[in-house]
């Protein structure tokens, strides 16, 4: 986290930057003399803010830029990586059936015909029907709501080494896609109660970052698994030792993952006063937990940039779901051991774990999250088409590094790019539920692109993903386009109207990341 601890710094607000003021939901530049006079109306007496918020009450802590900076310092080392570690034991636990088939399993199960590619696609198909379960994150305290799905999908996950008929395994299946809907999808939306709209793509980036990173492990872990002589099949053995972490994991989630900034026990008093305020700053109120705004979630689904990025994530997740279930097998069948195959599934993986942290900071930094994702998807683009149009095994090799070079950022920068483009809570939730449900209808086609038959070269998948990807990199300029065209009537229509101070009074208990003069959205 030292990596992320300094590029935290990096976007810390500088004195200018705005601060509580002695009113609640209201700030002020670090320049600027307090004004103590009570608003009316103000959204901190709505919501019970902290009584040392309150009028006449001034915060107790000096909210200098090195204060909020130790805040985000200590939330960076405990959040992100506990969120970080439970994505890579839900990746590892959907995509480990990939080295089990080529382990025993196939045999075991009997698993002919298109038997392999249905236990792909009923995890998806209940991933997509309990994709609402992302709205829960909002709804229910997140350390219970963690703790109830990471301890399911475990509990299922070790299941699985129980199983002995192919019926068996598709009910393992449906419900680990019914779990772990509750829990990936919604924890970029759990992030950004935590962090402000410049911070939030590094975090949303470091999380992503275990999906190639689980895969770049389970590659390592299968080799040493598959290459014992346990009494216990090999590929049972594999779901125990992924599935029962987990369930051991669902506990520490639930003493230590807050529900809220200012409810973090790591924080200090004073910490939890800065944390709050950084939460009026961005919404202008504090309880963020516990409510949805109906009306919002019909604006949400009529807004034409959520279904542009639920495209785009649909689009990359047709190579994102099948990449690490066949990478295993495409490599076998490049002339490769199985063992061998295992193994040489990592170290693409890490180069994909280290430019997915690597391309989020640049777009948090240059607030360019379209031209970013174009360039990512032209990469991975280009590797398809290796892998698609060559023979030569090092040049099929080369081009599986560039596919998942280009596959795993894109999908970090598309969702801090649905977040950073609402303009309340529920609508970034729907936003998050749109994304997901529309989206992992990609895996549905991805992950029955490659039929045995195609082996060992898989032409037609190979072409079907490069298509997709750059398709991807399409709808990313074009929504740029569309943000940037949206930018400008804004800047028209509160160009003279902020002149006044009724509006800036107004505006106070916006917030930075809620509709009014102040949002603009992110390219």
């Amino acid at each position: 986290m030292g990596i992320m601890n300094k590029f935290s710094k990096a976007l810390a607000p500088t004195s200018t930057d705005p601060v509580i003021d002695d009113r609640p939901g209201t700030f002020r530049s670090g320049t600027e003399k307090p004004n103590i006079e009570k608003s009316e109306h103000s959204e901190g007496e709505e919501r019970g803010i902290s009584s040392d918020l309150e009028v006449g009450h001034p915060p107790v802590h000096s909210h200098d830029p090195a204060a909020e900076r130790e805040v985000v310092r200590k939330m960076d080392w405990r959040i992100p990586p506990l969120v970080a570690a439970l994505y890579l034991l839900s990746f590892l636990d959907r995509s480990n059936i990939g080295n089990a088939k080529i382990a025993g399993m196939s045999k075991d199960l009997d698993l002919v015909g298109n038997r392999y590619q249905w236990l792909l696609n009923i995890f998806y198909i209940s991933y997509i029907v309990f994709e609402f379960l992302c709205m829960m994150w909002k709804i229910v305290p997140p350390h219970i709501w963690a703790a109830f799905v990471v301890f399911g999908w475990g509990l299922v996950a070790a299941c699985q080494a129980a199983t002995v008929t192919w019926a068996g395994e598709m009910a393992c299946r449906f419900f680990l896609g019914a779990f772990e809907a509750g829990f990936g999808p919604g924890i970029p939306y759990l992030l950004s109660f935590f962090y402000l709209r410049h911070e939030v793509g590094l975090r949303i980036g470091f999380f992503l970052s275990a999906a190639p990173f689980a895969t770049m492990f389970s590659g390592a872990l299968a080799y040493g698994i598959t290459s014992g002589h346990s009494k216990l099949a090999n590929w049972r053995l594999l779901f125990l030792v992924e599935g029962l972490p987990t369930m051991v994991m669902a506990v520490i989630v639930f003493f230590y993952l807050p529900d809220a900034p200012e409810k973090a026990k790591f924080l200090t008093a004073e910490e939890k006063l800065i944390a709050k305020a950084r939460g009026v700053r961005q919404v202008g109120k504090t309880e963020r937990i516990g409510h949805i705004v109906w009306s919002d979630v019909v604006a949400a689904l009529m807004d034409p940039k959520n279904w542009l990025t639920a495209l785009m994530y649909f689009s990359c997740n047709v190579s994102f779901s099948s990449l690490p279930v066949f990478l295993p097998t495409i490599l076998n069948d490049m002339g490769f051991s199985s063992i061998d195959a295992q193994g040489l599934t990592a170290p693409p993986y890490f180069v994909a774990f280290l430019l997915t942290i690597f391309s989020t900071y640049v777009a948090d930094r240059t607030q360019q999250r379209g031209l970013t994702i174009f360039v990512l998807s032209c990469i991975g683009g280009i590797g398809y088409i290796l892998l698609a149009a060559t023979e030569s095994v090092g040049a099929r090799y080369f081009g599986v590094f560039l596919a998942a070079m280009g596959v795993f950022p894109c999908i970090a920068n598309i969702l801090p790019w649905v977040l950073n483009n609402q303009g309340s809570d529920t609508r970034r939730g729907i936003g998050i539920v749109m994304l997901n449900t529309i989206g992992q209808c990609g895996p549905l086609l991805g992950t029955n692109v490659f039929p045995e038959s195609e082996s060992p070269r898989y032409v037609k998948g190979q072409a079907i993903c490069a298509a997709f990807i750059f398709f991807n990199g399409f709808l990313a300029l074009a929504l740029r386009a569309l943000l940037v065209r949206e930018n400008r009537k804004l800047d028209a229509k509160y160009a003279q109207e902020m002149g006044t101070p009724e509006a800036r009074e107004k505006e106070s208990h916006v917030g930075e990341e809620n509709y009014g003069a102040n949002f603009r959205y992110i390219l």
